[in-house]
């Protein structure tokens, strides 16, 4: 049986785990801004206030953050990624490891 490709709403099914994370509240746009601190800073806010999440506060933000960066894969700009990488280091940073 040939393979079908999924309806326009399931394409987007890691857009909808970004915007709608189950273990935490992200701020709106997080991933789109310029300031890899920034980014680092509400990530651990949101992991931290969250009682929704399964690990540490430390795994929940990196893992979302890390999730994000795969899943946008080639379609990120180089400047976006290096952006993200930066604030990855930053939220190490933030979290003392």
């Amino acid at each position: 049986m040939a393979a079908t490709k999924p309806e326009h709403d399931d394409e987007r099914w890691s857009q909808d785990v970004t915007e709608h994370s189950d273990a935490l509240d992200l701020e709106d746009d997080v991933f789109t801004w310029d300031d890899p601190a920034r980014i680092a800073a509400s990530l651990k806010r949101s992991a931290e206030a969250s009682e929704r999440r399964k690990g540490t506060p430390y795994q929940s933000a990196m893992s979302m953050l890390t999730f994000y960066l795969n899943r946008a894969g080639d379609n990120l700009p180089e400047s976006r990624r290096r952006t993200l990488e930066q604030a990855k280091d930053e939220l190490r940073a933030a979290f003392s490891r």
